[in-house]
């Protein structure tokens, strides 16, 4: 069964639009991403970088992805759980992802991108909502979503230059998430 309301995605919006504004002033002024970036070894000097590294992006691909994913996922933790467990997920799961980039990354370098929380959105929707179906972008058939969030998270250890540890916490903070909606036993119609 399938019910279809109206959703206010006002705070999804406001999150891309201020991901794609920092993009925007960080392309203009590059040297920005370094005091806005997290670097582990200047955390206590700069408090603030464990919040504002997850709205900086280093390349339009690295923000073409983090914003669609951000946008379908987001949209549909909206219908599932609510705007305020949507902002409650995104932000706790991009500073556990900050967190575990903090404590496992080498401390000289620097942790851009919202991906962290990306990924604990996905994790929470992976319990909510093991089997829906998602597209990955370069696979071109449909998937469970447990399996996309496997795949994704391998890849983020094959590449370099990519923070897995951020990915990680995120992940691991949205699974409990999930765990917590679901212990609700809320009904969810898709």
């Amino acid at each position: 069964m399938r019910t279809y309301r109206a959703v206010n995605l006002n705070a999804l919006w406001f999150l891309i639009a201020l991901n794609v504004a920092i993009f925007i002033i960080t392309l203009v002024r590059r040297e920005l991403i370094y005091f806005l970036g997290l670097t582990p070894a200047l955390l206590s000097q700069q408090p603030w970088i464990i919040v504002s590294s997850m709205f900086v992006h280093g390349s339009i691909w690295h923000i073409l992805f983090n914003m669609i994913s951000l946008y379908f996922l987001g949209s549909f933790l909206i219908r599932a759980a609510g705007e305020k467990s949507f902002l409650a997920i995104f932000f706790l799961g991009g500073l556990a992802g900050n967190i575990l980039f903090v404590l496992l990354a080498n401390p000289f370098s620097t942790g851009i991108g919202a991906s962290g929380a990306v990924f604990a959105l996905a994790g929470a929707l992976a319990i909510m909502v093991p089997r829906v179906p998602v597209f990955v972008l370069f696979i071109p058939i449909p998937m469970p979503l447990w399996i996309a969030v496997i795949i994704l998270l391998a890849l983020s250890f094959l590449f370099s230059g990519i923070a897995w540890e951020a990915h990680l916490g995120g992940l691991l903070l949205g699974l409990v998430a999930g765990l917590i909606f679901r212990r609700r036993r809320r009904i969810y119609y898709f």
